[in-house]
């Protein structure tokens, strides 16, 4: 276990080694409401909570189960040290009450932390940084071509170290408890009014079980308030395996407060799952020095 802890902070130190530039944005920037993490940093000096609640339905017709669940979820991210770098710390309480739908056995419940996660972004390549776009005085049509900077993301390395309690955890195996490390290499397009954010993850990858999962997310911003989401996801380990689709939207209330609503189906019926939430985003903004993503 020791030398899990060891490697697992490792890899966070690994994310301050590159020099790039991260960039502040005048309005709150949320992760929240789809799972997948954005390239960027929240900025230097900002402190900002993402909280959520969830509620849940799941079929299993192998083990003939049906859940009721209800869940908390919370990310807490602050900018420290340098504009690219971010540290987070993550983590959902859950609660299930689980009904055998054959034979005898009385329904049951549990409740708990099913992982919790403290880690570092950081941002490694701005493709928007020191450019200026060049205007064509003589062509309209020039300045309004396609122009094949767009295709090339922003990315970012995530790191992380997961702790699972060891005593009785219902919803990991022993196998996976105490600390285990967790790597994302995150990109992101920016695209006007539409952002395209692709996470790469290998997670608990010292243990018997590692998951690997690809979550891509497109966002749309119809306003300046106003922005939808779809997400897809793809989870790979022998624990759980699953195809999930979230979608839903936000509403900025503020330039520092945010609330969001989302929902979440599957494809498969080992469990079947249905699930709906609600968020809040919420920062405050002890940011010395602006570095503004670039406007039109």
């Amino acid at each position: 276990m020791p030398n899990k802890l060891i490697f697992s902070l490792s890899l966070l130190l690994c994310a301050f080694v590159q020099q790039a530039k991260a960039q502040y944005t005048e309005t709150l920037n949320s992760n929240r409401p789809g799972q997948s993490q954005g390239a960027f940093a929240v900025g230097r000096g900002v402190f900002q909570a993402e909280l959520g609640a969830t509620m849940g339905k799941e079929s299993h017709n192998l083990l003939y189960t049906e859940t009721d669940n209800i869940g908390a979820e919370f990310q807490l991210r602050y900018g420290a040290i340098r504009e690219q770098l971010e540290f987070n710390f993550s983590g959902t309480y859950l609660y299930e009450d689980i009904v055998p739908t054959a034979g005898a056995a009385e329904p049951y419940s549990h409740s708990g932390f099913p992982i919790i996660t403290l880690g570092a972004k950081y941002l490694l390549y701005d493709p928007y940084k020191n450019y200026e776009e060049k205007i064509n005085l003589y062509s309209y049509h020039a300045n309004r071509a396609f122009k094949w900077r767009t295709l090339i993301p922003a990315v970012s390395i995530y790191s992380a170290a997961n702790y699972v309690y060891e005593d009785d955890n219902p919803f990991l195996p022993s196998s996976q408890a105490g600390f285990t490390p967790k790597v994302v290499a995150i990109t992101q397009h920016n695209w006007g009014r539409w952002v395209w954010v692709n996470n790469f993850i290998y997670d608990q990858f010292l243990t018997d079980f590692p998951t690997k999962a690809w979550i891509t997310t497109m966002t749309h911003s119809f306003n300046s308030k106003i922005a939808a989401f779809a997400e897809f996801q793809v989870i790979i380990s022998d624990i759980y395996a699953d195809d999930l689709f979230r979608f839903g939207g936000a509403y900025l209330i503020t330039k520092d407060l945010q609330v969001d609503v989302s929902a979440l189906i599957n494809f498969k019926e080992t469990p079947k799952r249905q699930q709906l939430g609600l968020g809040l985003s919420y920062r405050l903004d002890f940011h010395s020095h602006d570095e503004l993503l670039p406007q039109k």
